[in-house]
């Protein structure tokens, strides 16, 4: 359970920054992780990975951050006891980013989790880029499924920036709105067009590369509409566990599926997502808020456990605790 309960300060130690928290953002990785049977592996955990603040204190160790710095922090309740939902939190300094100028704190604590899921599904094509910036995926198209949620919008928002033509997939207006804010050049409601066909006519090459939520009940649209050597980024497990392909179909177009966990892929990647998403931010190329595609929908500390419920149900938007 999430209780509110007063804790000593913390004090940072060897290369550890400490934040005055502004927001903290939740994902379906926190509450999830919530859910887990088994034990704690910490007495107590203050959950949440991703949040914003100002640096409030670093310890021995630490450069390119100081105390007034407006920073944004991520998997900072990963492998530790202390998550952003607190009124400070103590991180490795290669877990806190500086925000660019002018950037909001509500923004900051919206990256995190889903800008880096999707700066890395935008970066594992067989002949895609490995980095984004302007001009990086010139002539590609992108399909993102479920462009209305946080790692579809920031993926719709990367690829667009990037250069890329997105199309989306959406399940009603409301959502195609979302996606449209968020920058998608087309938008393909699944439940009352044929998908395959529409994308086929948007894209008669194919898509070349796609960001994957549902894979298992996506495999078959995809295998419809991928193009010659192009790649499936999957990660989540929305609609099942399990994912059966067509073999000789998949071979025959040279696909190529690619799974991705942040938790596992390594600091090399994190930090290459890290330095492209502030270079988008500090382009303007992945504002938050309703008219860009993404609501903010927030919450005070209090009401922690119902920010989780909030996103454990589907919430449309980013959900933000206020600190």
């Amino acid at each position: 359970m999430l209780a509110l309960v007063d804790r000593p300060v913390p004090e940072p130690g060897e290369g550890e920054v400490r934040i005055r928290v502004a927001f903290s953002g939740v994902n379906p990785t926190d509450w999830k992780a919530r859910a887990r049977p088994g034990d704690l592996p910490f007495p107590e955990i203050v959950p949440n990975q991703d949040g914003s603040g100002v640096v409030d204190a670093v310890g021995p160790g630490v450069s390119g951050l100081a105390p007034g710095d407006s920073v944004w922090t991520y998997l900072s309740a990963h492998q530790r006891p202390g998550g952003t939902a607190a009124e400070y939190t103590v991180q490795p300094v290669e877990h806190v980013v500086r925000l660019p100028d002018g950037a909001s704190l509500e923004l900051g604590a919206s990256l995190g989790v889903p800008a880096m899921t999707a700066h890395r599904a935008l970066t594992v094509a067989e002949h895609g880029p490995t980095r984004l910036a302007p001009g990086a995926l010139d002539g590609r198209t992108v399909l993102v499924a479920g462009g209305a949620g946080a790692v579809g919008h920031a993926a719709i928002q990367l690829a667009r920036w990037a250069g890329a033509t997105v199309i989306t997939t959406i399940s009603g207006p409301e959502k195609a709105a979302l996606a449209t804010a968020a920058g998608a050049h087309h938008v393909v409601n699944y439940r009352e067009q044929d998908a395959a066909a529409e994308i086929r006519r948007l894209a008669p090459g194919g898509v070349d590369q796609v960001v994957e939520v549902s894979p298992a009940r996506n495999a078959t649209l995809n295998q419809a509409v991928l193009a010659n050597h192009g790649s499936v980024a999957v990660y989540a497990n929305d609609g099942g566990d399990e994912v059966t392909l067509n073999v000789i179909a998949h071979f025959a177009a040279n696909v190529r599926y690619q799974f991705l966990l942040l938790y596992t892929v390594g600091q090399p990647a994190l930090d290459a997502a890290a330095e492209d998403i502030t270079r988008a931010v500090a382009d303007g190329a992945l504002p938050v808020g309703t008219e860009h595609g993404l609501p903010i929908l927030r919450y005070p500390l209090a009401s922690a456990g119902d920010a989780h419920e909030a996103v454990a149900n589907g919430a449309v938007g980013k959900v933000l605790i206020e600190i």
